[in-house]
């Protein structure tokens, strides 16, 4: 059973400019995308974790293995094609930070896949979730980080487990992905994003093997966005119906130390402007 439409799936850091994506790429005649962040990679998860603790499923893959694990695939295939069916188009983008961690599995049921990976400057994440926080100081983060300190929110934040740092070391793991595998990714810079859409929309195109479309940056559909309460209001996902960059957001000189110190590589590969001289 074959994919009746083509994921794209979006993922990466969080602030870097995912939801402007979704919204620039539902532009495009071959491309559906609602512009909402979607259940469809945790419901997948959830979904194999249930049946390998099922008992009797186990005991069938024990009497015939290939037989039972084909069905698995079938199921697994056909849930995403029902997911998608709502739309004619091709291209279907499905956006969450999750896929990154599960690229691997998106490979084995989506062989000839493509996934978008949006990047931002470590600082600048930093900046944006404080200067969210400084608007909504009476409400806790869902981790609860609003007792911490600046420096301690952002430890927390960056760290193997915290919404930055966990997608970050999913970047980073992609590197000892074979080399056929990567050139699956496309890494989305939100500063090129936000300075240059229509170049970088017209890169994205042409890498997916799509007719450029046009698009006036000044004069954007805007949808309802998705819900922000479900995040506590610290990450608003509004949509906008003109590009306008951000004002660079003021990061503790410490912070940034930490962040050149410890995140080295992604600033080499995204970033070596930022670095200082040695």
């Amino acid at each position: 059973m074959k994919n009746a439409k083509r994921l794209l799936y979006v993922t990466g850091l969080p602030r870097s400019g995912s939801t402007l994506l979704c919204q620039l790429l539902g532009l495009h005649p071959e491309i559906y995308s609602t512009g909402h962040s979607s259940p469809l990679c945790q419901i997948l998860m959830q979904l194999r974790q249930q049946w390998s603790d099922n008992e009797f499923l186990l005991a069938q893959l024990d009497v015939d293995f290939d037989l039972v694990y084909g069905r698995l695939e079938r199921a697994w295939r056909g849930f995403v094609n029902g997911w998608t069916a709502e739309t004619e188009r091709p291209w279907v983008v499905d956006k969450n930070r999750g896929w990154l961690a599960q690229i691997e599995t998106v490979q084995d049921f989506d062989p000839d896949f493509r996934m978008l990976v949006c990047v931002r400057e470590l600082g600048q994440i930093i900046g944006s979730i404080e200067a969210r926080h400084a608007k909504t100081r009476l409400l806790d983060f869902p981790d609860h980080l609003a007792h911490l300190s600046r420096y301690a929110r952002a430890d927390k934040l960056m760290g193997a487990d915290g919404l930055v740092g966990g997608p970050l070391k999913a970047i980073e793991a992609l590197q000892d992905l074979p080399a056929e595998l990567q050139q699956r990714v496309y890494y989305v810079v939100f500063e090129h994003l936000m300075t240059e859409p229509v170049a970088a929309l017209q890169d994205i195109h042409r890498w997916l093997d799509l007719k450029p479309a046009p698009l006036d940056p000044e004069h954007l559909p805007v949808k309802p966005h998705e819900s922000d309460s479900h995040y506590r209001c610290k990450y608003p996902h509004r949509t906008y119906a003109s590009i306008q960059p951000p004002q660079p957001h003021p990061v503790p000189g410490r912070i940034v130390q930490e962040l050149h110190k410890n995140f080295r590589d992604f600033y080499r590969t995204f970033y070596p402007g930022h670095l200082p001289q040695t």
